[in-house]
């Protein structure tokens, strides 16, 4: 068997060497930089089954019809917005946080509106989302599930704002909210995340800060899983409650972190649960392992847990600092 050598390559003259070099410099600054900076050929938004390409967020989703598929974003800086309109999508960057969708949005209501089977949105980023209405949001959810994993929704009316929807869930994991809500607007107040009558809604390992108004999570669904997150005020502005739960939930809040600043427009309560219109039932919801504390120097009285349901709340042990009542029936 005779196995073959790749023979070496003559080195070239330094000369040679050095005209090749000049040659690759002077190409490359001759290419405008509109061009160096352009997004891949063919769009920034890949159909991963297909392979086809496209120019806009929109048209991959309307290519996707009702089917299934996975539409990855390249990197960059996108003032469009879309809406999947049917099917089961997952939009995803290519690097987390590397894709940005900034100050646009469709239909007056957020750079996603969605009202498919599922959407499943992976490493984006929403920023300065504002309409006309103060309901600005990075995700309009309308039906169906909704997965949300290691996203940023930033300086914005709000952060994620869902319509009803009792046979579906919802789950949001590791993203950060920051600098969203306001009680400015016709519309009533606008919060971090704004869920509405959904089945179940799971909040796991997500960082809300500097509220701008309204509360961290307000939640209609009938169970919830809000645990291992971190809510930190300190640089709230008019904020409310960190956890609103008007129409009462069963489920968990466990594990949670919990600082409430100077700020407040109610500092009444961190967590209140049943405060409207109650829809579901609250007995046994498990509210245990978190720990609540004012910001340093601050004296003030305050529930740690508010509640109007009249229902046998399970209140576990919570480290909470002087000054918070552990549980006050209202």
């Amino acid at each position: 068997m005779r196995v073959m050598v790749d023979s070496p390559i003559p080195e070239r003259s330094a000369a040679l060497r050095w005209i090749g070099i000049a040659t690759v410099v002077l190409a490359v600054a001759a290419i405008p930089i509109a061009a160096l900076l352009a997004q891949p050929a063919g769009g920034a938004f890949t159909n991963r089954e297909s392979g086809e390409r496209f120019q806009s967020l929109q048209q991959a989703l309307d290519a996707v019809g009702n089917s299934r598929a996975t539409i990855s974003v390249a990197p960059g800086t996108y003032r469009e917005c879309a809406v999947q309109r049917a099917g089961v999508v997952r939009i995803e960057a290519e690097q987390p946080g590397s894709a940005i969708f900034d100050g646009v949005a469709c239909e007056g209501k957020a750079a996603l509106v969605l009202r498919g089977r599922e959407a499943n949105i992976n490493g984006l980023v929403f920023r300065n989302i504002n309409v006309s209405d103060g309901n600005g949001a990075g995700i309009r959810l309308e039906q169906g599930n909704l997965n949300v994993f290691q996203s940023w929704f930033a300086d914005s009316q709000q952060g994620i704002l869902t319509a009803n929807d009792p046979d579906a869930w919802i789950a949001i994991e590791k993203s950060t909210f920051s600098g969203l809500g306001t009680c400015e607007n016709s519309a009533g107040c606008a919060h971090s995340i704004y869920i509405g009558d959904y089945g179940a809604l799971r909040v796991v390992q997500n960082r809300f800060e500097k509220g701008t108004g309204g509360h961290y999570v307000k939640a209609r669904a009938g169970r919830v899983e809000i645990r291992s997150n971190s809510f930190d005020d300190s640089a709230g502005r008019g904020t409310n409650y960190m956890i609103d739960l008007p129409a009462g939930a069963t489920g968990e809040v466990v594990g949670n972190w919990f600082v409430q600043g100077r700020d407040k427009e109610n500092y009444s309560a961190f967590i209140a649960v049943g405060a409207e219109d109650l829809l579901h039932n609250a007995d046994g919801l498990a509210i245990a392992g978190n720990r609540a504390r004012f910001v340093p120097g601050l004296r003030r009285s305050s529930a740690f847990v508010a509640d109007w349901t009249g229902h046998e709340i399970a209140i576990g042990e919570n480290e909470i600092s002087p000054g918070i009542k552990p549980y006050e029936r209202r």
